[in-house]
């Protein structure tokens, strides 16, 4: 089979919204190696990795030859004083002007980090949170861009019961992130098989069981197995790659395939080593996958 729509993200090269995630480099750099490894597109990374004004956003990926998806935005869903969509109709300006089609939902627990034990909700806030999730589709819809949720470690979103609520509670579509989902205990390949037509957006990353079991029980951080690497490029880790990939292309999967190993890195890389090496294993290896189909 052929299909080409593969993207890379910014945190696969430690560009990360979360304070003190190590150092980071600058989209220069980042697009340029995307580029180089034949990547037809990029997330938006952090506010702050992109210029946050819509214009000198576009600007930026015109003059580094780079096409966005769009991107991961935390939103505040759960509630009920809180109303999300005036940040989402600011953020999806910078959508309008250049171009990109998909808004990545997570969660916002309201807390700094992914470490911290996420809040257990109310049958009012659970309500709140489909509402609005309901909410900002629509209101991407309108200015054509597809809202997709992820479900995260550290968020709201984040168990395979969050998910199933989510399912039957809003008609949002998902971002199927291989890693968030095996760690916050659901399946992504049974998510792939028995949801296919409820995934929009995919984030495709491998992952040491070992160090992900040591996250679901406590035992260490997420961002001390992130620094372990409990992610590890495509083909290279515990999850079944292959079969997400073929279950979703077989149901007439249209997304993006995103290359996402949060990673975390304390120095700037030599030229062609460190983030770039890890990503030329998960391309050429996703490539393998898509061919075989």
């Amino acid at each position: 089979m052929q299909y080409d729509k593969i993207a890379g993200a910014p945190i696969s090269w430690g560009v990360c919204e979360v304070p003190g995630w190590g150092h980071q480099m600058g989209p220069e750099r980042v697009l340029r190696e995307m580029a180089s490894l034949g990547l037809k597109a990029t997330e938006f990374g952090p506010l702050g990795f992109l210029p946050v004004e819509a214009e000198a956003r576009a600007k930026v990926l015109h003059d580094l030859d780079m096409h966005a998806t769009g991107g991961f935005f935390p939103v505040l869903l759960h509630d009920p004083a809180h109303n999300p969509l005036p940040i989402v109709e600011e953020e999806l300006r910078s959508y309008v002007a250049t171009g990109a089609t998909t808004l990545v939902l997570a969660a916002d627990s309201g807390k700094a980090g992914y470490d911290e034990k996420r809040a257990e909700l109310s049958d009012e806030q659970w309500e709140t949170v489909f509402k609005n999730l309901n909410a900002i589709s629509a209101l991407a819809t309108s200015v054509g861009v597809k809202a997709v949720l992820h479900p995260h470690v550290g968020t709201i979103i984040e168990t395979h019961g969050d998910v199933v609520k989510v399912v039957n509670g809003s008609d949002i579509a998902f971002c199927l992130d291989t890693g968030h989902m095996v760690i916050g205990g659901a399946d992504p390949v049974w998510f792939s098989e028995a949801h296919s037509k409820r995934v929009a957006h995919s984030h495709l990353k491998d992952v040491d069981l070992v160090w992900a079991k040591k996250v679901q029980d406590g035992e260490v951080t997420y961002y001390d197995a992130v620094v372990q690497g409990m992610y590890r490029p495509l083909g290279k880790g515990d999850v079944d790659i292959r079969a997400i990939v073929r279950n979703l292309l077989l149901s007439g999967y249209q997304g993006w395939f995103v290359l996402e190993q949060d990673n975390v890195i304390q120095e700037e890389p030599a030229e062609g080593s460190g983030p770039y090496e890890d990503a030329k294993i998960s391309v050429e290896f996703l490539r393998s996958v898509i061919e075989a189909i």
